[in-house]
C-alpha cells in the first residue's frame, strides 16, 4: 500500500505531524510512505527515517502533481488542508482523508471569546485523518531527528556556556506572537544562567540589543547558524523558553523542560508543546508551562497573529509575569541537576 502525506508548512505544524508518520510506519510495515512538503522546509523531515519519499513542492504545483501521479497513491491524508491540497486531491483522483481544521470554533473563540475547542493537541486530529489505515497513538510524542554532521563543537559556542544554558527562543512568525525586547531583558537578569538566544537573521539585530545587557552572560545566536544547527542548541539546553514557535515543537521532540510564551494567539487551538499524552486542562506535562494572559478582555484577537497590535497596547506580552518566569526556570533548571 502506497500512502502520500501531506504538510507544506511551517516549521512546526510539520513537526507536529511527525506521530502521524511513526504510526503509519511502526504500526503498518506494509505501507510505503511518502511525505509532501515545500522544498524550503526540507531540513525539518530530511533526516526522518519513516518517510520512504520526500516530494518538494518548488514554485510549480503543476509540476508537483505530475510527479505524484506516477507515484500511483492508495490513500492521501491531508494535514494541510488548502486550495493547493484540494488541488492536488482532486488531480489524483484516490481515496484521500483530511484533518478537521475547526475553523468556525477558531473564529467563535477569537471574536466572540466563546472556547469551543477541544481539549487536545493538534497531533490528535491529525491522527484522526489516519483512521483508515487502523493506527493508534502510541503516545510517544513528536520527532525531530538531527544528522550526525550537524553538531556543533565546543569552539562554536562560549565556553562560558559549555556546561549547560537557557535556551531563549526570541523569534517568531508575526510582531504579536514576540515578547518584547525589553521583558526579555527584564527576565534574563533575573536568572544567573549562562543564556543562548535563538532566532532567525531577522531577529538579529533584536538579539543584539537584548545581549547588550551582559555579552558574558548572552550569547546571541539568531542568524548565525542553520535551523538544525539551532535545533541541536535546543537538543542540549537545560531549559527553553520560548515564544509560539517552530523551535518550541522541537524542544518538545526532545522531551525539554519548555515554558511556553503566548501573545495574541492561544494554545486552547491546539499548537501548545506537545509530549504525547498531554493537554491543556486534563493531563498536563509535568515539563511544560504555558505563560498566557488569559484574563485580557482581548485575548486571543488571531488565530495566527498580526505586525503590530490591534488595540496599540500589546498587553498580552507586555504583562507577562517575568517573575513568574524567572521562578519556573530556576525550578526546570534546579530539577535537571544531577542527584
Amino acid at each position: 500500500m502506497k500512502v502520500l502525506v501531506i504538510r507544506f508548512s511551517s516549521i512546526g505544524d510539520i513537526v507536529l505531524t511527525t506521530p502521524v508518520l511513526r504510526c503509519i510506519k511502526q504500526q503498518r510495515p506494509d505501507v510505503q510512505l511518502h511525505f509532501a512538503t515545500k522544498a524550503s522546509f526540507r531540513p525539518v523531515m530530511a533526516n526522518n527515517p519513516y518517510v520512504d519519499k520526500f516530494h518538494y513542492l518548488e514554485e510549480d504545483l503543476d509540476a508537483l502533481i505530475d510527479e505524484l501521479k506516477q507515484e500511483k497513491f492508495d490513500l492521501v491524508i491531508d494535514l494541510h488542508r488548502n486550495i493547493r491540497t484540494l488541488r492536488i486531491k482532486r488531480k489524483l483522483k484516490v481515496k484521500h482523508r483530511s484533518y478537521n481544521k475547526l475553523n468556525i470554533r477558531k473564529w467563535i473563540l477569537v471574536n466572540l471569546k466563546w472556547n469551543l475547542m477541544p481539549d487536545k493537541s493538534i497531533v490528535e486530529r491529525y491522527l484522526e485523518a489516519a483512521n483508515p489505515l487502523g493506527i493508534k497513538n502510541d503516545g510517544q510524542g513528536l520527532d525531530y531527528f538531527l544528522h550526525p554532521h550537524t553538531a556543533l563543537k565546543n569552539s562554536d559556542l562560549p565556553m562560558s556556556h559549555w556546561a549547560g544554558y537557557v535556551g531563549c527562543v526570541i523569534g517568531g512568525s508575526y510582531f504579536t506572537k514576540k515578547l518584547p525586547a525589553d521583558k526579555w531583558k527584564e527576565f534574563i537578569s533575573k536568572i544567573p544562567y549562562p543564556v543562548i538566544l535563538m532566532g532567525g537573521p531577522e531577529d538579529s539585530a533584536e538579539g543584539k540589543e537584548i545581549a547588550a545587557l551582559d555579552p558574558v552572560k548572552i550569547y546571541n545566536a539568531c542568524g548565525k547558524f542553520s535551523l538544525n544547527e539551532s535545533a541541536w542548541m535546543v537538543k542540549y539546553a537545560r531549559v527553553i523558553v520560548s515564544n509560539d514557535t517552530g523551535l518550541m515543537h522541537v524542544a518538545a521532540a526532545y522531551k525539554k523542560p519548555v515554558i511556553s510564551l503566548w501573545g495574541n494567539t492561544s494554545p486552547e487551538m491546539g499548537m501548545f508543546p506537545y509530549y504525547g499524552y498531554n493537554n491543556i486542562k486534563g493531563t498536563i506535562a509535568p515539563n511544560s508551562i504555558i505563560l498566557e494572559n488569559k484574563d485580557l478582555y482581548c485575548h486571543p484577537c488571531s488565530k495566527i497573529g498580526y505586525a503590530k497590535c490591534p488595540k496599540g497596547h500589546f498587553r498580552c506580552m507586555r504583562e507577562l509575569d517575568m517573575n513568574e518566569l524567572a521562578k519556573n526556570v530556576i525550578k526546570f533548571w534546579s530539577d535537571a541537576q544531577p542527584k
